[in-house]
This record gives structure tokens, sequence and C-alpha cells, in this order.
């Protein structure tokens, strides 16, 4: 079998092997070779191994300790161990070409095991997670991954069975489906020669990252929008790390916010945000979209010391809380620390009136007492010689803001 139909299947063999052994009969049937990756530190595996599979033994290898270590200490350093094992074993694979895709399933520890697996391998490769949690905090185990995720319904326990067969071959299914996509994606990503725009939005500066967009593109730019929800601006500097983009416009830098403070919900999952650009010497125009407010869930999830602030109820799981002078300031100054690092041309444009829908001029958010806070706070930390600054006489959704986040970027862009 051609190495490109390769895929592995990660579980604990010890207590879900027959259901990984189900799992390959199901890959096999849509022409993949599934290679199983034995997480388990327990007892032996419940399905016989195949040459090309990864016995537990070598995973512990990965990682640089062994079985008979893991089973004395601690269960968490244990499957942590096992899942930066399984990580390293995908990545070999997929440095030689020899990975097509990933599959995962487990309850509660097999899925932080697989998971840290999966995370591991580039954005872009197929990955599939069959998890019993699916329906629960799953943001730690997933991050800024591209991972599929199946409730299993039923528990993994015992065999499959007249529900847990289906789901496991759904899953399948699934995994199947997006390998022989990737061929088609891939050939019409390397046709489109436009230079790529990485942009950050949300739903409270849609109007603005519109407007960006659409002025983009009559440049001659690709703009790809990332959701500023924490797993989505995590995701965008990893893909500005891999040499996915030619720019950056850092509209909506509200999960620095989070970064803070993280009760917010839309704390960054991944690595330090604002920093890829910079690093990869970019033009980068940055704003202060969302900065201005505090996002928690359900209005009973707000921490009591802050319920008593003006307050706007977006969804029935989405509340947002102003965000006073001395955290506006705070964030100002991490803003600013971001931006003095980057090696490229780099630009923060200011909006006078409101930072975001709900915060422009008289709306529930509008606060000038905590916007001066945050304007004196970046200009005192801002190196000049490094960032330009640029004021705007308007609110950031106003076409004028937009429009003048465009002729900067075009003008740093040339410059860069």
């Amino acid at each position: 079998m051609a190495e490109s139909r390769t895929v592995a299947v990660i579980a604990t063999l010890d207590t879900k092997g027959r259901e990984a052994a189900f799992l390959r009969e199901c890959l096999l049937r849509q022409g993949l070779t599934a290679r199983l990756i034995d997480v388990g530190v327990g007892d032996a595996p419940q399905c016989a191994l195949a040459q090309g599979d990864v016995p537990a033994a070598d995973v512990a290898a990965a990682a640089g300790t062994t079985l008979e270590a893991l089973r004395v200490s601690r269960r968490d350093e244990g499957m942590a161990a096992m899942g930066f094992g399984a990580a390293a074993v995908l990545q070999g694979a997929a440095a030689v070409g020899g990975l097509a895709g990933a599959i995962g399933l487990g309850g509660n520890q097999g899925t932080a095991v697989a998971c840290t697996a999966l995370r591991s391998l580039p954005l872009g490769v197929p990955k599939v997670m069959v998890s019993t949690v699916a329906s629960g905090n799953i943001r730690p185990y997933i991050g800024a991954s591209d991972i599929a995720v199946v409730f299993s319904l039923a528990d993994l326990l015992g065999g499959p069975n007249r529900i847990t067969r289906g789901v496991l071959a759904r899953a399948a299914g699934m995994l199947g489906g997006m390998i022989d996509t990737v061929g088609d994606q891939e050939t019409t990503t390397s046709e489109d020669s436009r230079p790529a725009v990485a942009l950050t939005a949300l739903g409270n500066t849609h109007a603005a990252a519109v407007r960006i967009m659409e002025a983009l593109a009559a440049q001659g730019f690709e703009v790809v929008p990332f959701h500023a929800s924490g797993a989505g601006g995590s995701a965008m500097e990893r893909l500005i790390d891999a040499g996915a983009f030619a720019g950056v416009i850092d509209l909506t830098t509200h999960e620095l916010l989070g970064e803070l403070y993280p009760d917010d919900i839309y704390a960054p999952v991944g690595i330090r945000r604002l920093t890829a650009a910079g690093r990869r010497a970019l033009p980068l125009v940055a704003a202060p979209g969302g900065l201005d407010y505090f996002i928690f869930g359900p209005p009973e999830s707000v921490p009591p010391p802050l319920r008593d602030r003006a307050t706007h109820h977006h969804n029935p799981y989405n509340t947002n809380v102003v965000a006073q002078a001395a955290e506006r300031a705070r964030v100002a100054r991490l803003l600013a620390e971001r931006l003095n690092e980057a090696q490229g041309p780099a630009a923060f444009l200011y909006p006078r009136r409101g930072w975001s829908h709900i915060g422009r001029e008289g709306a529930v958010m509008w606060d000038p007492e905590a916007g001066e806070a945050f304007r004196q706070a970046l200009r005192d930390a801002l190196r000049a010689d490094r960032v330009r600054y640029v004021e705007v006489d308007a609110a950031i959704n106003d076409l004028r803001f937009a429009d003048e986040v465009v002729r900067v970027y075009l003008e740093l862009s040339r410059a860069g």
C-alpha cells in the first residue's frame, strides 16, 4: 500500500484494543493501511499487533522512558509521557511522508493522550478523535489544532456494540473522506498565486473586517479571517510561523485581554498572541478590536466582582462585561511590548470613537476614560522608532477606519 494511504490509530490497547481493531478493519475497507499505536501502560493489548504497529514499549521509548518506569509513576505523568511518545512517533512518520492522517479513540485519559499526539501534527493533516467526553470542556485537549471530534455516545468498553460500531465506522469514514479531499484542496491552493493576509475578527468588529477583506481583495490579496476566540488567534499564530501568510492585520486583539485575565473564555490556547508576524518580519497592522470588554459564558459564569459592571448579553452562552481603565492600561502595555519586538514593519491604528460595535461612542461598553487610560499607556510604552502610531477620528467599524487600515497595510507591505 502506498505510504500516502497510511493512517495511525492511537488508543490504549489494554482497554480499547477491540475497538481499535474494529476501527482498523473499517479503515482497511476504505483502501487505507492502518497502523495501531498503543499508548496504554497497563496489561497486555486486547488485540494482536501486526507488522508496522507500534507497541506501548516503543511509544514509551520515544518519550525517553520505559513502560516499567511509567507503571510506577503518577498516572498523569505516565499518560503525558505516552502522549509525547506517540507525538514523536507520528512526527517521525509524517516527516518521511508516511502518514496520511490519524485517528484516536478513548475516554478521558485516552482523549488526553491521543490529542497530545494529534496536536503535534501540522495543521491540514486529517485528524479525528472519537471520545466519550466530547460534550464536556475539551478546549484543553484540542487547543488550536484542527481535530474533528466525534462523541462515542456509549462507552468504549468491552468491544464494539450495536451503538459504538456505527460511531466507529462513521469516524473511519470521516477520516477517509478527509484524506480523499486533501489532494483537491492542495491543487486549488497551488494554483492561487495571490499573497495571503491574515485578519482577526469578532462579531463586534465584523463590519470593519468585511470592508478590509473586500478592499484588499480588490488589490490582489487573499484575506483569511480568524475568529479571535482563543483557538482562532492561536491557530493564526501557528500558521504564520509555518509561512502561510505574507502579512497580518490583527484588527481584533481581544485575546491579549484573555491572556492577562484567563477567566475570559476567549483566552488564547496556543503560543503568545501578536508575536509570530514580528518573528517572521511580516508587515503587521494592529488595532484594539474587542479590548474594551471581557467575554464570559452564561450570565452566571461572570465572576461576582464584575457583575455590577456594564454588561451586554451577546447570546445565552456569551456575556460581555466592560473592561475598566486599569485593565485596559495593562493590556496596552502588553500590546506595546509585543509590537516593539516586531522585526518587520509594524503599525498600530487607534479608533478614537470606539473599539467594537458594543463599545462605539454611546453604546453600552463606551467608556472614554478607560479608553484614554489605554491610549496613554500604549503611547508611553510604544517605541516610536519601531512602530508607527496612527489615530483615526472614527469607530473601529466605520468605513473610514477600515480604509485607513488598508492604506497603512499597503504602505507597510510595499516597504516590507
